[in-house]
């Protein structure tokens, strides 16, 4: 009798439990730059983006540098972008990688800490660009680390779409980017 008391009390409730909403499934990540520091560019497996697309630009870097870092680094190449719905590292912005490292590790902003906001253009939903600036700014965090600058003197935070002011692919390609500042 016992038994029967005991099971006619924990059924009902196990069945409360199982019962209920589904859980909300996160984003999926970003299917560009699926390796932490990667210099490839997009890979094939991505939307194809037309030959003459501004991504394509060897001149164009990833990086947005505030005047205050290219001032103290002497770094001048600073127009940095992404290609769409990828957070590779190019190998044109190697250079001004290896600046901004050794600028923050040894040079005159050895004492401050960087930080990084990644961005993304407005195609796709808030949520999912929220994510990919998110691995944009951790990209470079990492590329930065490899090349001498200690992870805890660099911040990351992204703002997905919310700064978007892209218009078309031209326009768009200007919301691709990771802004790089001395944090606060």
């Amino acid at each position: 009798m016992k038994k029967f008391h005991l099971l006619s009390t924990l059924l009902p409730a196990a069945l409360l439990l199982a019962c209920g909403s589904d859980p909300k499934e996160p984003p999926a990540a970003p299917t560009g730059g699926t390796e932490p520091v990667s210099t490839a560019t997009q890979t094939a497996g991505d939307d194809a983006l037309p030959a003459d697309d501004p991504d394509d630009d060897p001149k164009k870097s990833q990086i947005n540098i505030s005047d205050e870092i290219k001032k103290a680094c002497g770094i001048s190449d600073s127009d940095a972008h992404f290609a769409y719905n990828s957070a590779n590292i190019r190998p044109q912005d190697e250079a001004v990688l290896k600046k901004l490292a050794d600028c923050f590790a040894t040079g005159p902003l050895k004492d401050k800490v960087m930080q990084l906001v990644g961005h993304a253009d407005p195609r796709g939903d808030e949520e999912y660009n929220m994510v990919l600036g998110g691995r944009r700014a951790e990209n470079v965090k990492s590329a930065l680390s490899t090349r001498g600058l200690g992870k805890d003197r660099v911040k990351t935070s992204s703002r997905g779409e919310l700064d978007a002011t892209g218009t078309d692919e031209s326009s768009y390609f200007e919301d691709r980017r990771v802004d790089v500042m001395v944090a606060e």
